[in-house]
């Protein structure tokens, strides 16, 4: 099943413990700026034929995650693991506030793979890379 979710979080709203900050310089708070998450997730959520069942991760979730693996050339298990210890992957991914837990099983990342699919994400990176061209 699939649960639409606003995915245009703004920087501002992003809750550190201790009252901390991101640095909106971030290369990961910009890149996040570029993607056009709203229609990524409208072609997203065609994927998904039924109501029942487990509610999908989020679009940026999974799409983000998918981003961080193939910039970074981690692994699946590493990919959950450095966005478990880093705010600006956790920002990235659309979390609204830092949390110390994985926000999803390795697992999932074939699951998201899946569900994108090689062309949707040829795709998809085009549109980033004309975004940047433009910003």
């Amino acid at each position: 099943m699939f649960q639409k979710i606003e995915n245009q979080y703004y920087l501002e709203e992003f809750i550190l413990p201790f009252e901390g900050k991101l640095r909106a310089d971030n290369r990961w708070v910009k890149l996040a700026k570029l993607i056009p998450w709203k229609s990524i997730e409208e072609r997203y959520a065609n994927r998904f034929t039924s109501h029942r069942g487990q509610k999908a991760k989020p679009v940026r979730m999974a799409l983000g995650a998918l981003i961080i693996k193939e910039r970074c050339g981690f692994t699946d298990r590493e990919t959950v693991e450095q966005i478990t210890e880093n705010p600006y992957l956790q920002y990235f991914i659309g979390l609204r506030e830092y949390q110390n837990r994985a926000p999803f099983d390795p697992s999932l990342m074939v699951h998201f793979r899946k569900r994108f699919g090689n062309k949707a994400l040829i795709e998809i990176n085009e549109e980033i890379c004309r975004a940047a061209r433009e910003a």
